[in-house]
């Protein structure tokens, strides 16, 4: 598990080219320049680490483009301390990035063996999120409830209510909405049953499971 001094170097590009695409959130970009990303890939991929693209990970599943990670953790606006809900845990780079942020994360994961594995590699670098939890993302995690904000990191065709009403007043939900492609989809919470809504773009995810038993 190295981090080099190329490994870094290669971070900084990738930063510099997040800000041509507009990330500006200062946080966001130090948590990228700081985080290994190569380590949350299979080795096969390392060259590729650094690059802005999405690459597959187990289970069929992916590691998000960093643009996609940082556009979404620059929406949610955490501040250190906030309660933060991650649906989809995967190779749990968006977890870390939340971490850097200096949130409270709760991180369910649909998937057994992501769950396994990302549960075991995170304290080895040195991220500990309040909980992983193997479950079904649609539902939230009501006894945690309300969250700052809540994060979602696969493909949704519908927006689960429950995630709706675990959202502090003033909370935010970001969550890509659509079947083949997403339309980024920022909600928040202004009051018991009002809610803001915007949209920014397409993005495409893989899709968020529901559990069927």
């Amino acid at each position: 598990m190295k981090d080099t001094f190329k490994h870094q170097g290669l971070r900084q590009k990738l930063v510099d080219v997040l800000v041509i695409k507009g990330i500006q959130d200062k946080q966001v970009l130090a948590a990228i320049r700081k985080i290994p990303r190569h380590l949350f890939m299979d080795s096969s991929f390392l060259d590729h680490a650094y690059q802005d693209k999405a690459f597959p990970i187990a289970a069929d599943q992916t590691i998000s483009q960093p643009y996609t990670v940082a556009f979404q953790s620059e929406l949610l606006q955490v501040k250190p301390s906030d309660k933060v809900l991650e649906i989809g845990t995967g190779s749990g780079y968006q977890t870390a990035v939340l971490c850097e942020l200096g949130a409270k994360v709760y991180s369910i994961e649909r998937q057994q063996e992501l769950f396994k594995k990302t549960s075991k590699f995170l304290p080895k670098l040195g991220y500990r999120p309040k909980k992983l939890i193997f479950g079904d993302g649609y539902k939230g995690l009501k006894e945690e409830a309300p969250f700052a904000s809540i994060i979602v990191t696969a493909g949704a065709p519908f927006v689960p209510k429950p995630l709706l009403s675990q959202l502090a007043i003033g909370g935010r939900l970001v969550i890509p909405v659509g079947n083949d492609v997403q339309t980024m989809t920022l909600f928040i919470r202004k009051g018991e049953k009002e809610f803001e809504k915007y949209e920014f773009g397409e993005f495409r995810f893989v899709p968020l499971l529901e559990d069927k038993n």
